[in-house]
């Protein structure tokens, strides 16, 4: 009986919400709608431009079918309220903006599959939490003075930066960071520091990047300092992309590189072939040699180096003459150019620092490293690094309610699920199929509930209703049917059956499902 009332109420529900947004339903976007939520808090420097940036993403929702909650209000950061929201953008935050208990509720958020997006001051922000500076991806060091300079677009795959030319010139406030993120996140955007005054990052100086944070997504970028950011197309395009990736509507390669196996770490000085070059000793250098006496024109060749893949390069280098560039090459001293990057003098020959550059990777035989620069020695090279990026982790976002088979599971309608409709009527000893949803290689699971009930439990199985145990994840009471929250778990990924997912718990309507999502 109870579960008869319940649906004729959501029937009845669903039927109100149809007739009263109908001409917004069909002017929708591609995208199911969802809801955006920007922080704005701030106790350092204040922005001028924030109201501008949070109009603009107000702007951007009503053209893509997203709608924005803005507050500087931190007692919004519960685990209840961030449930109702896909992405969470910290714009121009500064300082200590959340206390112990909000931090927790944010964390458990962002891991169990929310999205977190910083612009700008975001990185100027929470320094004494750990999480949020793994979050963000760097912190803030310093500034130079507003000017022009050239934005490199290292990827221009991603939603964010795929309509971007190679090269960008832009005016803005260009941040340094106290660290190079590079190693921890995937690198979209950085600056070209020859291009301006005041850049503080050795040459390597990332801007924009993005990374999976546990069942989460996090982007940032450093740009949107000024009011005028907000009305460029391009990067409102940039703003876009990036919340649509966040909020989970798109996929992208966001992955952390990975040192290439098994090179690791190369002595500069262990060349198989050469021309020009020899071993110099240097008490600094690692194992106390570096590749040295390096004139205009020089090279060295390493065969046990493959360039397979190779998407950067780091060394360590020294210089108390004219510096120079090192060239990356494929196959011989004349071959494929991978990239190239600059080397300046350090002060002398036993003054150390690391220089960087990312590679194309369209070429597969050995290393060979070219030399150029002016007369005399230019520099030496101690160690050197490949990096590959790895192989991104895909993940599936699927309707609660797109069952090919069931036991007892009906679809609900609430206005706040994606697309308006849940997985609902759930009871004890109910089941869902999904034959569209492979679960080989699943290595977590994600989903959207809410429960006005007892809550229970989904138990994530392979093959059938009581095949193979993948995971399981405890679904709480949220207060409400149309109040929402993420819950995750780990998969053992040890079958490669059709998905389905059984449900336990109490007596009545256990929760209803909006969404879930496979991590593979």
């Amino acid at each position: 009986m109870l579960k008869v009332m319940r649906r004729g109420l959501a029937l009845v529900a669903a039927t109100l919400v149809a007739f009263q947004f109908a001409p917004a339903a069909a002017q929708a976007a591609a995208d199911p709608a969802y809801k955006v939520l920007v922080f704005s808090k701030t106790a350092g420097f204040r922005h001028d431009s924030i109201p501008t940036g949070i109009q603009t993403i107000r702007d951007l929702g009503t053209a893509n079918n997203f709608t924005v909650t803005a507050t500087e209000d931190a007692t919004a950061f519960t685990t209840a309220n961030l449930a109702q929201f896909k992405a969470v953008v910290f714009l121009s935050t500064t300082g200590d903006v959340l206390n112990d208990a909000q931090q927790t509720a944010f964390t458990s958020y962002v891991n169990g599959g929310g999205g977190y997006l910083g612009i700008h001051a975001a990185a100027d922000t929470e320094y004494d939490w750990p999480y949020y500076g793994q979050l963000v991806g760097a912190w803030f060091k310093s500034h130079p003075a507003i000017q022009v300079a050239t934005v490199k677009n290292e990827d221009r795959t991603h939603p964010a930066t795929s309509g971007l030319a190679a090269t960008w010139s832009r005016t803005d406030e260009w941040y340094n960071y106290r660290t190079n993120p590079r190693s921890t996140v995937h690198v979209l955007q950085s600056l070209d520091e020859s291009s301006y005054t005041g850049g503080e990052m050795s040459g390597d100086h990332p801007i924009t990047w993005c990374h999976p944070q546990a069942s989460g997504r996090s982007f940032y970028t450093g740009l949107g300092h000024t009011i005028e950011s907000y009305a460029d197309p391009s990067y409102r395009a940039l703003l876009l992309g990036g919340i649509r990736y966040v909020a989970g509507m798109v996929t992208a390669n966001c992955a952390p590189p990975t040192t290439q196996p098994p090179g690791g770490t190369v002595e500069a000085e262990s060349f198989s072939s050469q021309s020009g070059v020899q071993a110099a000793g240097h008490a600094g250098a690692s194992g106390g040699t570096t590749l040295g006496y390096i004139d205009n024109g020089d090279w060295a060749g390493y065969a046990s180096v493959s360039t397979a893949g190779a998407t950067g390069f780091t060394a360590r280098v020294s210089s108390g003459g004219a510096g120079g560039t090192i060239t990356i090459r494929s196959g011989s001293q004349t071959g494929t150019v991978l990239g190239t990057v600059a080397v300046p003098n350090t002060g002398s020959f036993d003054n150390f620092q690391n220089v960087t550059t990312t590679l194309n990777g369209s070429a597969s035989g050995a290393l060979f490293l070219s030399f150029t620069g002016g007369s005399g020695s230019l520099f030496d090279v101690d160690t050197f690094t490949l990096t590959k990026t790895s192989t991104p982790p895909t993940t599936t976002t699927t309707e609660g309610e797109a069952f090919t088979s069931q036991s007892g599971v009906q679809t609900a309608g609430h206005a706040g699920a994606s697309g308006g409709t849940t997985l609902g009527f759930v009871d004890n000893g109910d089941w869902a199929g999904y034959s569209q949803v492979n679960t080989s290689g699943a290595k977590t699971f994600a989903a959207r509930v809410s429960s006005g009930g007892p809550g229970g439990t989904i138990t994530v199985r392979s093959g059938s209703q009581t095949g193979t145990v993948l995971g399981s994840v405890a679904v709480p009471s949220t207060g409400s049917w149309d109040t929402f929250q993420n819950v995750t778990t780990t998969l053992s990924g040890s079958a490669s059956g059709t998905l389905f997912l059984s449900f336990t718990g109490g007596s009545g309507s256990l929760f209803d499902v909006d969404t879930f999502t496979i991590t593979k």
